[in-house]
């Protein structure tokens, strides 16, 4: 499974804008207590982005799942129907009475 088919192309470009600034940050400010709060910032984001990911894959799961439950009823409305029809078609026995 390829990252991008559970990233939208705007979520990518949003990641590594995330990941360049960070890396930014890092050189600009170096090694101080700002750097702890970028981390933290840098943090949050990943977690954001992990909770994308993990909900695009459930999502997924669901998807495929609410479609196989679909197929399955449409095929047990078809053979509800078409035993419905075979009942109606059947002819009834009559019964003659000699006068």
């Amino acid at each position: 499974m390829r990252i991008t088919e559970n990233f939208s192309r705007g979520s990518l470009i949003v990641i590594a804008m995330t990941f360049v600034l960070f890396a930014l940050a890092l050189f600009s400010h170096g090694f101080t207590h700002d750097l702890l709060i970028e981390a933290a910032v840098f943090l949050i984001s990943v977690k954001l982005m992990l909770m994308t990911y993990r909900n695009n894959i459930v999502a997924r799961r669901l998807e495929t799942k609410l479609d196989e439950i679909s197929t399955q009823l449409e095929q047990l409305g078809s053979a509800q129907k078409a035993e419905i029809q075979g009942k109606s078609h059947r002819t009834m026995p009559v019964n003659c009475v000699d006068d």
